[in-house]
């Protein structure tokens, strides 16, 4: 009987050792991974990217839907399709910046 709780307090003090030793280790280490980290660089990257291009790109789309308008001459299948892209293109514009404003409240809530 003393030779089993001698095994099970050698475990313990064992098992303690470890946990203060990792404890240590996460303490005064560097807690996020390198990888984690060049991800999240990248994510950054490709988000101002797109953010830089979808102003661009929707305001191209709008003139094009303002001169398809424009320049219809009363045909209504035109005036139609113009106005389809006008409200995409918004539509798609303001999704995009609500999709900016959501990552960056997530982004500071979790840092």
């Amino acid at each position: 009987m003393k030779i089993f709780i001698k095994k099970i307090i050698f475990i313990l003090f064992i098992f303690i050792v470890l946990f203060s030793i990792f404890n240590f280790t996460y303490c005064f280490f560097d807690s996020t991974p390198k990888i984690v980290t060049k991800l999240n660089e990248a994510f950054e990257k490709v988000e101002s990217w797109f953010m830089k291009l979808a102003t661009p790109a929707a305001a191209v789309a709008v003139g094009t839907g303002v001169f398809m308008k424009k320049f219809s001459f009363g045909d209504e299948e035109r005036i139609r399709i113009a106005k389809k892209l006008i409200r995409s293109s918004l539509f798609s514009y303001g999704f995009i910046l609500a999709i900016d404003l959501i990552l960056s409240a997530i982004k500071t809530l979790i840092v």
